[in-house]
């Protein structure tokens, strides 16, 4: 999930005995160590020290495991962004939340997690759509509530259909962090924060193209 998830293994603060947390912690440590989400039930079951049939107790398929994890991360961040942002005007809280989202991790496994979970957010919105919505609709709910504070003061074009409009953002900034890399080798620059702003305001400001 790319830093729309900024997570870590601190992200997961459940109590240290419960076995789901224990489940998420142990997920989480393969994914700073790999960068990866081929990892097996199996591997996760022997890091958490407990067993398969807790294992299936708790989730059906390593796919619910994921998505409970990416669930508490994206709760956690979206709390933290919903209060930087929720005192500043609509362009400054849109400017802060996409380079709270898009800024690169500080450390390897920090960026570990997060190119893991960002390249597994396809999959999730196949195998499981209804559920993967409801993880991401507290990043929704924050980028509407950006954009009506915009209408309001006039900052952002009165016309736009809210609701649609901070799905297309939500699914351009995460979808764009995938570009990183990529956008470097297309055309020598990489994909800031910057690049990603730019493109999104661009649309919502008064006498934007309709």
């Amino acid at each position: 999930m790319a830093n729309a998830a900024g997570p870590s293994p601190d992200a997961v603060r459940a109590d240290p005995e419960s076995r789901v947390d224990r489940f998420m912690r142990s997920a989480l440590s393969i994914l700073a160590e790999t960068g990866r989400t081929d990892f097996t039930v199996l591997e996760v079951v022997e890091r958490s020290k407990t067993s398969l049939r807790s294992f299936y107790q708790h989730f059906t398929t390593k796919d619910e495991l994921l998505l409970a994890l990416i669930d508490t991360i994206m709760t956690e961040s979206t709390k933290q962004w919903r209060e930087a942002t929720d005192d500043l005007p609509a362009l400054a809280a849109m400017e802060l939340l996409l380079d709270r989202i898009c800024t690169p991790a500080e450390t390897t496994k920090q960026d570990s997690i997060n190119r893991g979970l960002t390249f597994y957010n396809d999959h999730l919105a196949e195998t499981l759509p209804q559920e993967y919505a409801r993880v991401l609709s507290p990043l929704h709910r924050l980028i509407q509530d950006i954009l009506e504070r915009g209408v309001a003061e006039g900052t952002f074009r009165a016309d736009m259909e809210v609701e649609t409009t901070a799905a297309l953002i939500m699914q351009a900034v995460l979808g764009a962090m995938r570009l990183r890399s990529l956008g470097a080798e297309l055309n020598g620059i990489p994909i800031d924060a910057d690049h990603i702003y730019d493109f999104c305001v661009r649309g919502l400001l008064p006498g934007a193209a309709k």
